[in-house]
C-alpha cells in the first residue's frame, strides 16, 4: 500500500499568515480574537471574531485574479502556495496530471451571494458582477489553486460544514492509495464573516458574548463557556506519495496515516449526547489505519466552546479510546482562533502534524474552570512539551458529519 507523507505546510489564520508564525502563536497561547473591524456591529447582540489581518492577495497572487476570487479562495490559493513553497514542489509537464487537489469549505463564497444581493435590491440587475456565479461557487477554492499551481489531476472540493477540512485529507489518501495522485494539496479554507452568519448564529445563542473581553472569549471545555467564536482563515498541506518524496529527498513533517467519517443521523445541529456518531468515526479511523487507542498521544479537539458539544466529544473520545482516554493529552486550536468552519479541521491537523514534528502539545487557553463532565487532560492554559509519536484531529459538523484523521511519526 502507498503510503502518504506531509512534505509541506501553508496558513492564512487569526494568529498567523504562514504556518511557521500560526505555529509559533499557537504554542505561545495567543488569541485572535477581538473586536470586529470589517463591519459595524453596533446594533448587534456578538461583536467579536477572529478576523484574518493584514491580508493581502498581491502577495501571493496577480491583482486580476484576485479580483476575480471570493476570499475563501484568495486564502486557499495563498496557502496552497506557501505549501508548496516549503515543501519545494517543482512540477515538470509530465507530473501535472498526477498532482491533485482537495480544497474543502463549509460556506465557499457565501460572503459574495450576500453583497451581491445587496447590489441586486439597491443598484439593479445590471450593476450585478458577471463573475458572481464562477466566485461564489464552493468548487472555486480547489479550482483556483488548481490554476494557480498547474495541477492537472482531480480537483476535489467536500463541502461538510465544520468537518469539511478534514475531508481533504481523506481524500487526498485516497488519491495516493488508488494511483490516481502523487501529490496532493489538500486543506480547507473558509471567509464567511458577514452580518448575517453572525446575526442568525447569535440568534441560535451558538455565539460567545464576551464582547468585553474578546481574547478570554473562546474557552473550550471551560465551566463558564457560552459559546463559540466565529473565525475564518486557510490551512493546506502537500501530501505526497512515499516515492515520491524520497525520490526527490523531500523533508517529511509526518505520515497520513488515514482517517474515517460518519454521521450521527441525529439532527441539524445538535450531536448525539451519547457521542456515538463522534466515537465512530474515531475507532474505523484506529481501525482503517491498523493503530491501536494507546498508539495515540494527542488529539486535536475539535472543542468549539459550545456546551453542548465539548459534552458530547468528551464522551466520544472516552467511548472510542476506553482505559487510554485518561493518558491522552488534548487541546482545542480553537481556543485562539476561533472557529474557522470548513477550515477548521484543516487547520486542526496542522497543529496535530507540528506537535509530531516538534514534540510540543499546544494548550487550550482559556481554561481556567474545568467542567466536571469534561473531565480529560485538555492541557490548560500553557502547552506542553512531550513526545508524540501520532496524533488525531478531529471535525464535527451541522447535520451530524464528523470526521477523524490520523497522523504518525514517519518512520521509512
Amino acid at each position: 500500500m502507498t503510503r502518504a507523507l506531509v512534505t509541506g505546510l501553508g496558513a492564512i489564520t487569526p494568529i498567523g499568515l504562514t504556518a511557521g508564525e500560526f505555529w509559533t502563536n499557537l504554542v505561545a497561547g495567543v488569541s485572535g480574537v477581538s473586536r470586529i473591524t470589517r463591519f459595524d456591529t453596533s446594533d448587534m447582540p456578538v461583536k467579536i471574531a477572529a478576523e484574518v489581518k493584514d491580508f493581502e492577495p498581491g502577495d501571493y497572487m496577480d491583482a486580476k485574479g484576485a479580483r476575480r476570487m471570493s476570499r475563501f479562495a484568495q486564502f486557499a490559493v495563498a496557502a496552497a502556495q506557501m505549501a508548496a513553497d516549503d515543501a519545494g514542489l517543482v512540477l515538470n509537464d509530465e507530473e501535472r496530471p498526477r498532482a491533485a487537489t482537495a480544497i474543502a469549505t463549509g460556506a465557499g463564497g457565501a460572503i459574495d451571494t450576500m453583497e451581491e444581493m445587496q447590489v441586486l435590491k439597491e443598484r439593479g440587475p445590471s450593476r450585478v458582477s458577471p463573475f458572481y456565479v464562477p466566485t461564489m461557487a464552493p468548487n472555486m477554492g480547489a479550482c483556483q489553486v488548481s490554476m494557480h499551481l498547474g495541477l492537472r489531476g482531480p480537483a476535489l472540493a467536500s463541502v461538510a460544514a465544520c468537518a469539511s477540512g478534514l475531508y481533504s485529507y481523506i481524500e487526498a489518501k485516497m488519491l495516493i492509495e488508488t494511483g490516481l495522485a502523487d501529490v496532493v494539496l489538500a486543506g480547507g479554507t473558509e471567509a464567511a464573516l458577514h452580518p448575517l452568519p453572525i446575526a442568525a448564529l447569535a440568534n441560535m445563542r451558538a455565539l460567545s458574548r464576551r464582547n468585553d473581553e474578546p481574547e478570554r472569549a473562546s474557552r473550550p471545555f471551560d465551566l463558564d463557556r457560552d459559546g463559540f467564536v466565529f473565525g475564518e482563515g486557510a490551512g493546506v498541506m502537500v501530501i505526497e506519495s512515499e516515492e515520491r518524496a524520497k525520490a526527490r529527498g523531500a523533508r517529511v513533517y509526518a505520515e497520513l496515516a488515514g482517517g474515517a467519517l460518519s454521521a450521527d443521523a441525529y439532527h441539524i445541529t445538535a450531536p448525539r449526547e451519547d457521542g456515538s456518531g463522534a466515537a465512530q468515526a474515531m475507532s474505523e479511523a484506529l481501525r482503517l489505519t491498523g493503530m491501536k487507542p494507546e498508539d495515540i498521544d494527542y488529539i486535536a479537539a475539535h472543542g468549539t466552546g459550545t456546551p453542548l458539544n465539548d459534552v458530547g466529544e468528551t464522551v466520544a473520545i472516552k467511548r472510542a479510546f476506553g482505559e487510554a482516554a485518561g493518558r491522552l493529552a488534548i487541546s482545542s486550536p480553537k481556543s485562539m482562533v476561533g472557529h474557522l468552519l470548513g477550515a477548521a479541521g484543516a487547520v486542526g491537523a496542522l497543529a496535530a502534524v507540528m506537535a509530531i514534528h516538534d514534540g510540543v502539545v499546544p494548550p487550550t487557553i482559556n481554561l481556567e474552570t474545568p467542567d466536571p463532565q469534561c473531565d480529560l487532560d485538555y492541557t490548560p492554559l500553557k502547552a506542553r512539551k512531550m513526545t508524540v509519536r501520532a496524533a488525531t484531529a478531529n471535525g464535527f459538523g451541522f447535520g451530524g458529519q464528523n470526521g477523524c484523521v490520523i497522523f504518525r511519526k514517519y518512520q521509512p
